[in-house]
């Protein structure tokens, strides 16, 4: 089977909005969007669905995503009208320190990625399992749900070929591990990452999956699983122990949010220790400086260097905020409501310049004291769920507790080792969370559920999605279609310098002379091609509209041709 030819990246096919009169589920990989599909047309709702499909994108998709992972996701309630945040990431080991960080020889301004320091308590499991019990239809059980997924690591599936591509990236890193464990990377086979077409099965996760909808959360967070999952660990020197797993819980909380623009749309996020701030505060910097006629994003043709400009640096001033602000918010205080007030954003919007980039962005002073899946699901009854899940880098830490058939993650990388950051590392805290879905409301009806992987270009895809969505009248997929930018370039990670002051990443397909013009401006401008293009992201997105004829409810869902999914209707 020949390699992706990412000079093809933007294939030659294209793909229209799916409508539904029923349910529809969106994500980035078809078999995993049969699941969901599969769980509706069973009786399950939406939540359901949107469970079905994580459990089986932990077997299409590991390298993204898995049980060895974190999660966050919102719940639109159709009869209650109202939105849940869903909080599933997990904490750091009781006993580390900061301390106990530099005896470890970490000296640098965060934990390396391949470092087993880096490895938090998977929050995934407990989160599939709670999301379901507590916000599920009531008419499946939890092993219906998974039934999916583990059939498909059972029985095996065909590897499809962006899942491919990822994959092999991270091959040697797998071998890396299989040969520190002793015994054989459940993500390879015949020491090999798959190619597109490859046929592989998992059937330790299958079986990780089984005990898990027999017997809940107990399956994985104690028992011989979680004993597993802290052999791993701690035979290479980390801190996570059977009592960290079993301390760990699911939040459920209300969501933050901010109202935009002329037509009173509530953008929905989950509260920090996730980014979803971010993509807050550029929305209401945008919307003070249109409110003062500084900038017309109805007028601004979508892709020009008017409709960029504004955009990146609006991101950029909230980027600044958010990596100076965000954290556990159980542990430290987040100071949300003044980020978020006009006050403030009035303030942070006089730094935008409409003729120039402005250098050096810093915190706010007014306030005192991608590797990801993305996926989303609607049902006939109303309900909705955004829905995002992620290993962080690639596999995460790539360990693989034995006989699991799942990976641990690296969220861990994300605590600062600076003692002045209210992120900085200690013990029982969870990390700054890059991955965040999205919902957003108008009056008292949902609007759209969506979101972005990605890292930190998930609130810039939010960013862009929305507004197209809103400035330009785009349906969901030609929103998704449209061409991106990534604030931090196709190297963010890799820099102990603010990232949101660095390069622009601008994918390939912006107009050139669009580029030189920012260029011209102060941004310092990447022109990506192949491979790269992967930094801008794959998101997913299903806009409620009313049919004007029927009065009927038409589920409008769209899914990113920069990966393998597909939006799939309920018959």
């Amino acid at each position: 089977m020949p390699p992706i030819d990412f000079d093809r990246f933007e294939t030659a096919s294209r793909r229209s909005t799916v409508y539904s009169a029923k349910g529809v589920v969106c994500c980035s990989q078809p078999l995993a969007a049969e699941a969901g599909i599969a769980i509706l047309r069973a009786g399950g709702n939406a939540a359901d669905a949107v469970v079905a499909m994580a459990a089986a994108l932990n077997v299409t998709e590991p390298v993204n995503t898995g049980i060895g992972g974190d999660a966050f996701s919102l719940y639109w309630d159709a009869k209650a009208r109202t939105v849940t945040a869903v909080n599933g990431s997990g904490r750091s080991a009781k006993a580390m320190t900061l301390d106990k960080a530099r005896e470890f020889g970490l000296t640098g301004h965060q934990i390396p990625y391949d470092n087993v320091h880096a490895c938090t308590v998977p929050g995934a499991a407990a989160a599939m399992v709670d999301i379901q019990k507590k916000l599920g239809g009531g008419k499946l059980s939890l092993a219906d749900v998974l039934q999916p997924a583990i059939s498909l690591a059972e029985d095996g599936f065909a590897v499809h070929q962006m899942a491919s591509f990822e994959w092999r990236q991270h091959e040697n890193r797998l071998l890396e591990v299989q040969a520190e464990s002793g015994y054989p990377h459940p993500m390879l086979v015949n020491g090999k990452a798959p190619v597109t077409g490859q046929f592989f099965s998992n059937p330790q996760l299958g079986a990780s999956l089984r005990k898990l909808g027999a017997e809940g959360k107990d399956a994985f967070y104690k028992g011989p699983v979680a004993e597993k999952i802290v052999q791993a660990i701690s035979s290479r020197g980390g801190l996570v122990t059977l009592d960290d797993l079993v301390a760990h819980d699911t939040e459920f909380t209300d969501s933050i949010s901010y109202t935009y623009g002329k037509e009173e749309l509530t953008v929905h996020e989950c509260p920090p220790n996730g980014q979803g701030l971010a993509t807050l505060i550029a929305l209401g910097v945008l919307d003070v400086l249109h409110e003062d006629g500084v900038i017309d994003l109805d007028s601004a043709q979508e892709g020009s260097v008017e409709w960029y400009h504004a955009i990146i640096e609006a991101l950029r001033i909230a980027f600044a905020d958010t990596t100076a602000y965000v954290a556990d918010r159980s542990v430290v205080k987040v100071p949300v409501d003044q980020l978020l007030s006009k006050a403030n954003l009035r303030e942070r919007a006089k730094l935008f310049n409409p003729h120039k980039a402005t250098p050096g962005l810093t915190k706010s002073d007014f306030v005192t004291g991608g590797d990801t899946c993305y996926l989303a699901a609607a049902d006939s009854e109303g309900n909705a769920i955004s829905y995002i899940m992620s290993n962080y880098l690639g596999f995460g830490s790539a360990i693989a507790p034995e006989g699991c058939g799942f990976t641990l993650q690296n969220r861990g990388c994300a605590f600062s080792l600076d003692p002045a950051s209210p992120n900085v590392l200690a013990g029982s805290k969870r990390p700054f969370h890059t991955i965040i879905p999205a919902m957003v409301t108008r009056g008292d009806e949902l609007f759209v559920s969506y979101g972005c992987m990605g890292a930190v270009m998930q609130p810039q895809g939010q960013a862009l999605i929305l507004l197209n969505l809103l400035h330009n009248g785009r349906d969901p997929q030609l929103a998704l279609d449209a061409k991106r930018f990534c604030i931090g370039g196709t190297r963010w990670h890799l820099s102990s310098a603010p990232f949101y002051n660095g390069p622009v990443a601008l994918e390939d397909g912006v107009d050139p002379e669009v580029a030189d013009q920012l260029e011209a401006m102060g941004h310092e401008i990447e022109r990506v091609k192949g491979a790269d293009q992967l930094v801008f992201g794959k998101g997913q997105a299903i806009l409620r509209t009313v049919d004007a004829v029927s009065g009927k409810r038409i589920w409008a869902a769209g899914t990113d041709y920069r990966g393998d999914g597909c939006a799939v209707p309920q018959i």
